[in-house]
């Protein structure tokens, strides 16, 4: 099936006509807008004082011998005994010294170079779910089928730019070496950027080194050039696992990128106001920083942002909200306080491909853009609080990302654009429907939308009366049909299946 669909790629591609789905060209993404400002610079160095406060006086609980080695060399305050650390806003200032306010991730194809940083922003798939979802085959545990179709729709919708870490979990494969398989799907179906898992030394590095040999580079080389980034999620209150601090540590060592991500959940996992989490949130990502610049002075590393609330009738995490959306906002201020690139997320806690999907994700969205972040995470495919990637919810996202990426284009203002002249032509009471200006102008005037429907309710009902999500499925089926899967030499392939077979036997005989 995968070589019949390789060997069809191009024909497929050479025969596309005007029934393809419309989408927007491939292109960096730019945020043109003044950055929102939610707080107000005295409570931004509030928020900024808390957090020192809090590092200092309360400590972050690291679990990693090795990390708490590096710690107390480095002059922080360590208990082994309760594995507890405080550091002071000295050694923070020090790392802030050595970090980047943008850098370049670098996939095999150079085309579909990712940057962070300054006014870029970038969307990607939904990542980490344990199920997936579509209207004909229902909710069903995550498996490598359903994985590799969801990476060939990042694949073939431009406006994803990065795959996240395992849009779903294929639970049919062994748990200890599954992420082989995903890392050879998200190379060989694409040639974007990707997100390793940093559960652990080996699974990071695995992902590294499996780049590295798509790129045909050396593991130096690869520092050098970044191609992959991970999330390092802090097991908020103030706690860096074990296996996420040797993530965070393999990632940073090898000069790969980081994304230190709390997850404050005001109200169950963070204080209950939003100062508070924001504090603690700034607390724990800065802790982050200064562990990636105590490995590797220099690594890339970004600010992580991930606070919402939950309902406080059940407990349930709640996206898409009000709270959530000013959290996206304010924590891009904080970012750019550091000068750090900023990575945000749009979310949803609905169980369907509904309107409550939508307009939650949107509304989270917007705080996203309008905080100026430049990773928008679980961009594409979020349901069910991150439990399920949905293939509806998938095109949905998609039409809404593309609305943003025209909406942050700039209004051209020029003689051409201001059609006084045609203003003239057209009489008091007539139309501009022939006018020269709107024929020049009518097939690329305004974003054509590959999911709304604009019939009238005569044509609609006549044409099956489909909803947003029914068309929504039509659309992922075409899409997986359109798709082209991009070249790999054969050498490069047969590298990457033979590093896949030297892992499984380590793995299978006990290596991380």
């Amino acid at each position: 099936m995968s070589e019949q669909r390789r060997r069809r790629g191009p024909e497929r591609a050479a025969h596309r006509g005007p029934s393809a789905i419309p989408q927007l060209p491939t292109r960096r993404v730019r945020n043109p807008y003044p950055q929102m400002a939610l707080l107000s610079a005295d409570q931004v160095e509030a928020i900024h004082l808390a957090s020192m406060h809090i590092l200092e006086n309360f400590g972050i609980e690291v679990m990693n011998a090795r990390a708490l080695a590096l710690f107390e060399r480095a002059g922080a305050k360590v208990d082994h005994a309760t594995m507890n650390v405080r550091v002071d806003r000295g050694m923070v200032e020090e790392a802030l010294k050595t970090t980047r306010a943008a850098y370049t991730l670098t996939p095999r194809n150079p085309a579909n170079t990712i940057h962070l940083g300054g006014d870029t922003i970038n969307f990607t798939l939904v990542a980490g779910p344990a199920n997936v979802h579509d209207m004909e085959r229902g909710r069903r545990a995550g498996n490598l089928r359903d994985y590799q179709d969801l990476v060939r729709l990042a694949q073939h919708f431009n406006c994803i730019h990065m795959l996240g870490n395992q849009v779903c979990a294929p639970i049919e494969l062994p748990a200890n070496s599954r992420h082989l398989d995903t890392y050879f799907a998200n190379l060989t179906l694409t040639d974007k950027c990707f997100h390793v898992s940093a559960i652990g030394r080996g699974r990071a590095l695995d992902g590294i080194e499996m780049m590295a040999i798509a790129r045909g580079l050396s593991l130096e080389e690869m520092a050098a050039s970044p191609g992959v980034t991970t999330i390092i999620s802090v097991n908020s209150p103030r706690r860096f696992d074990e296996m996420m601090a040797e993530g965070l540590m393999t990632m940073a060592e090898h000069g790969q990128s980081v994304a230190v991500t709390p997850f404050t959940l005001m109200g169950a996992m963070s204080p209950v106001t939003l100062a508070g989490a924001l504090a603690q949130q700034n607390a724990e990502a800065l802790f982050g920083v200064v562990l990636t610049q105590l490995v590797r002075p220099g690594a890339p590393v970004m600010y992580g942002a991930f606070t919402s609330n939950v309902d406080m009738k059940s407990g349930a995490p709640a996206f898409g909200t009000p709270e959530n959306t000013k959290a996206n906002v304010a924590s891009g201020q904080l970012a750019r306080r550091y000068n750090l690139p900023y990575r945000t997320t749009p979310g949803s806690a609905s169980n369907a491909a509904d309107a409550q999907g939508a307009y939650e994700t949107m509304m989270a969205l917007w705080g996203a853009v309008l905080g100026h972040g430049n990773l928008v995470y679980h961009a594409a495919g979020w349901q069910e609080g991150g439990l399920t990637a949905s293939l509806e919810k998938f095109i949905i996202d998609v039409e809404m990302i593309q609305h943003i990426m025209e909406f942050l284009r700039p209004i051209a203002v020029d003689e051409a654009e201001l059609a006084v002249e045609a203003l003239g032509r057209v009489p008091t009471g007539g139309h501009f429907f022939g006018e020269p200006h709107t024929l020049e102008r009518y097939a690329t005037a305004f974003y054509q939308p590959m999911l709304s429907n604009w019939q009238n309710y005569e044509a609609w009902r006549e044409a099956g009366s489909l909803d947003a999500t029914a068309r929504a499925t039509r659309l992922w089926k075409k899409a997986l049909e359109e798709y082209v899967e991009p070249a790999m030499d054969a050498d490069v392939r047969e590298a990457l299946e033979a590093y896949m077979a030297r892992r499984r036997e380590a793995i299978g005989q006990g290596e991380p």
